[in-house]
């Protein structure tokens, strides 16, 4: 069982907290812990509500749960019920009344959108969003084979943890085909899948690039406003991420646009059909697969309310992550693939406009070392546990 870093602010939240709100793609392992979080709580109950049983149980919620105002419930797949959520309010409220005023309810949703829309109307002031990703490399042991696994696979549990390089890659394969043809129409307007798969391979082959919604709107023959919809969805799926450009005026002409990056890296080699190290290391994705790669590394890692971005100006000084962090300050990241790659002369342009309080270089090696007197090349796995050690 590996142990996943969110158990303890979810464990945490449950105490201060009515309701706590678990986000997270499909296959990340939010079920798994969960359970294992309700076996802890006595007598808490768990519900499933994609399967027919469960849901009908919560026909009359608040009779239901009556019986339950003592015990930790788990509802999990909560978008399958969206209507739920104004019921909760009303349960919440009683049970603050009656001296029940935290750790009622665990909810587990596979994206931001419902979730976000309805406690948005309904749960204000009750319940904590915790984001859970994938498996990133705290959570694994800090050794060059453990990184580069995680790098190739992703880290889905079914991926990372498959028997071999073909068994994850026919797992991602899968896991894509059924979020395309099950799991989206869940949540958006009908979408052909074939369109949305093509859209989502484009994106994985100009992974880091900026967005340029009417360039791919062309090459799939949809309108720009159509494929910005549909970037919305996968982004909403939380398969996606748009990093915003950084938006303090420095006196600069500045980049406008996000950067794009298909979340999961084993995803990304997945779409483009690579499968195994040998075929990643020589393709040309290699270099913005691992800038992804480290870029959601360092976020989970990162601490609360830190404010992520990228700099990038017109005359081509560019910081590929800034992170500013509560009491820490601007930290400047630029991303090697090399053991002891330096940065480019764009970073140090960048870093004069800036002047942010820390700079490094994070390459695929471990340990740190100084590069001059104020950049500092670092390992992915260090620099994350620094980044944890602030949470703390």
């Amino acid at each position: 069982m590996i142990h996943r870093s969110v158990a303890k602010s979810i464990e945490q939240a449950l105490k201060r907290q009515a309701a706590v709100a678990i986000i997270g793609p499909r296959q990340v392992g939010k079920t798994t812990l969960a359970r294992e979080i309700a076996d802890s709580h006595p007598g808490a109950l768990y519900l499933d509500l994609e399967a027919r049983e469960d849901r009908e149980k919560l026909v009359e919620p608040v009779i239901f749960l009556r019986q339950y105002e003592n015990s930790l419930v788990v509802l999990d797949e909560i978008h399958r019920v969206p209507e739920l959520f104004s019921s909760l309010r009303g349960i919440i409220d009683q049970g603050r009344r009656r001296g029940h005023a935290t750790g009622r309810f665990l909810i587990l949703g596979s994206a931001s959108i419902d979730l976000l829309r309805q406690s948005g109307e309904s749960l204000a002031g009750r319940i904590t969003y915790i984001d859970m990703g994938p498996f990133y490399t705290l959570e694994l042991p800090a050794n060059e084979p453990t990184l580069l696994q995680l790098w190739l696979r992703g880290g889905f549990p079914g991926s990372y943890l498959a028997e071999d390089d073909s068994t994850s890659l026919r797992w991602r394969t899968d896991f894509i085909r059924t979020y395309l043809e099950r799991d989206v129409p869940q949540f958006g307007p009908r979408i052909p899948a074939g369109v949305l798969e093509r859209l989502w391979t484009m994106l994985a082959h100009g992974q880091g690039t900026l967005l340029n919604a009417s360039r791919l709107a062309a090459a799939l023959q949809i309108s720009a406003s159509t494929a910005q919809r549909y970037i919305d969805l996968l982004a909403d799926l939380l398969l996606v991420r748009r990093l915003p450009p950084f938006h303090r005026n420095v006196g600069k002409r500045l980049v406008k646009s996000p950067k794009v990056y298909v979340r999961d890296s084993g995803l990304v080699h997945a779409l483009l059909g690579i499968k195994a190290y040998n075929d990643l290391a020589g393709h040309p994705v290699a270099g913005a697969s691992w800038e992804g790669f480290v870029i959601e590394n360092l976020i989970q890692a990162a601490p609360e309310r830190t404010v992520v971005s990228f700099y990038r100006t017109a005359a081509g000084a560019e910081i590929d992550l800034l992170l500013e962090i509560p009491g820490q300050g601007l930290w400047a990241i630029e991303i090697k693939r090399s053991l002891a790659g330096r940065p480019e002369k764009g970073f140090y342009i960048a870093c004069q406009d800036l002047k942010p309080d820390r700079r490094f270089v994070v390459n695929a090696g471990s340990g740190h070392y100084p590069i001059d007197a104020e950049i500092t090349a670092i390992g992915l796995h260090e620099l994350a546990a620094m980044l944890a050690a602030l949470a703390v």
